[in-house]
């Protein structure tokens, strides 16, 4: 990182008298492992090193520095009206390396903090830890307890002992009727989460999730959307391999093509979960379970050439990277999801969806038509029980028609 600046020797000078001179280093050398140009490595540096000249003009305490201290920088060093783009999050994030390090204080939580940002933090914490619910999962509960909280109490106080039938039945028939069954499924659910948990930590007298009203759910009501073979294949080749981000967008949908991966298995897959040796691939798959599936020759050799050729070289674990800075594995599934939409888009098929699922279930179904039996379906897609896989049964056509009664002739009902 310092050969960066080797040419510049005010900056090198400056770099060597700073106060804080071995923490800034630290953190660039952190900015640089994220994958981050010199020149862009090079404006932070001006900006921290500013940012020290001005501790020392004012003698402030750089064990104190904390928000404050870094707005009152950008506004009395004329830099917060025509702040240069990304100064704010340079300084954000060179707070929370000094808090790492321990040597400033974690900020202090004020009075007036949003009521939600204390519950969201210990219903998700709950959801985790207890309940043993993924983030992803716990992400999803929070963003329908958000929208009726906020519709009830507003930006008050959350006074959750005021909470009765009827705020529970007007929420649910003002946005259920709106959304997908599975969706407002989702709705009741985390609504009887949330209530339990509120009445576990003492917040509510009565457990108001056993008057949560119920919505209809029946097994087994959709047919499952697929591709055919061909179809599968097109979408397959929409992915541009002479460059670095298609042959990663390559790896990514024949993991899910081949094997079955769900959206946030492959988020989660790590350099340490292939073993080239037996040819194995370890999978975090639901439920905190994991499987050590076969890896085939052909995705065994596409990661090859990934992890060999394009993969950016950084300090993550991660088999897939963002490959701009900064360098780090993907967020969530949704960042799966969206490579998957996008070669669909590319293919120019009239997919009846556009999600990651659908090369799961075609998968699925494309075994069926060849002959598979549910049980190993089942076993492939990691199901943890067999009614999971019923669902394929209802694209098993010749199946069907099997056991399906004849039409009667005419008079032959009376």
């Amino acid at each position: 990182m310092r050969e960066c600046f080797s040419n510049d020797h005010v900056i090198a000078e400056h770099l060597k008298k700073n106060v804080l001179a071995s923490q800034i280093a630290t953190f660039l050398a952190f900015v640089s492992d994220l994958g981050y140009s010199p020149s862009t490595i090079r404006t932070k540096l001006e900006l921290l090193s500013s940012l020290t000249r001005w501790i020392q003009k004012n003698d402030v305490n750089i064990f104190h520095i904390d928000e404050n201290i870094t707005n009152r920088f950008l506004s009395e060093s004329g830099r917060k009206g025509a702040c240069r783009r990304g100064d704010q999050k340079t300084l954000r994030c060179f707070l929370d390396h000094l808090r790492t390090e321990s040597l400033i204080d974690s900020p202090v939580l004020t009075s007036d903090e949003s009521p939600l940002t204390s519950i969201k933090n210990r219903y998700e914490y709950y959801l985790r830890k207890e309940r043993g619910l993924s983030a992803v999962t716990a992400s999803r509960y929070w963003l329908v307890l958000q929208r009726f909280l906020l519709e009830r109490f507003n930006d008050g106080p959350l006074l959750f002992c005021e909470l009765g039938q009827q705020d529970i039945d007007s929420f649910l028939l003002r946005h259920a009727h709106e959304r997908t069954p599975k969706v407002a499924l989702l709705m009741v659910t985390t609504m009887r989460s949330f209530f339990h948990f509120l009445f576990r930590f003492g917040e509510t007298k009565h457990d108001l999730s056993v008057i949560v009203p119920t919505v209809p759910s029946w097994r087994l009501t959709e047919v499952p959307k697929y591709l055919n073979p061909d179809e599968l294949e097109t979408i397959l080749e929409a992915c541009d391999r002479t460059t670095s981000v298609g042959r990663r967008d390559y790896s990514i949908l024949l993991l899910i093509a081949r094997l079955g991966l769900r959206a946030g298995e492959v988020v989660t897959l790590t350099l340490d979960d292939i073993n080239w040796r037996t040819a194995e691939l370890m999978v975090r798959g639901k439920g905190q379970f994991c499987d050590c599936l076969p890896l085939p020759h052909e995705i065994g050799k596409t990661l090859a050439i990934y992890l060999r050729n394009d993969r950016p070289i950084c300090s993550s674990r991660r088999i897939f990277l963002r490959m701009r800075a900064p360098l780090r594995g993907f967020k969530d599934s949704t960042s799966v999801s969206t490579i998957v939409r996008r070669a669909v888009q590319r293919s120019g098929l009239n997919t009846p969806s556009k999600g990651a699922h659908l090369l799961r279930h075609s998968l699925a179904t494309g075994m069926l038509h060849n002959g598979a039996s549910m049980a190993e379906i089942g076993e492939l897609l990691r199901h943890r029980s067999p009614n999971s896989t019923e669902i394929y049964a209802k694209v098993d056509i010749e199946g069907l028609r099997s056991i399906a009664r004849s039409w009667p002739e005419k008079g032959g009902v009376r």
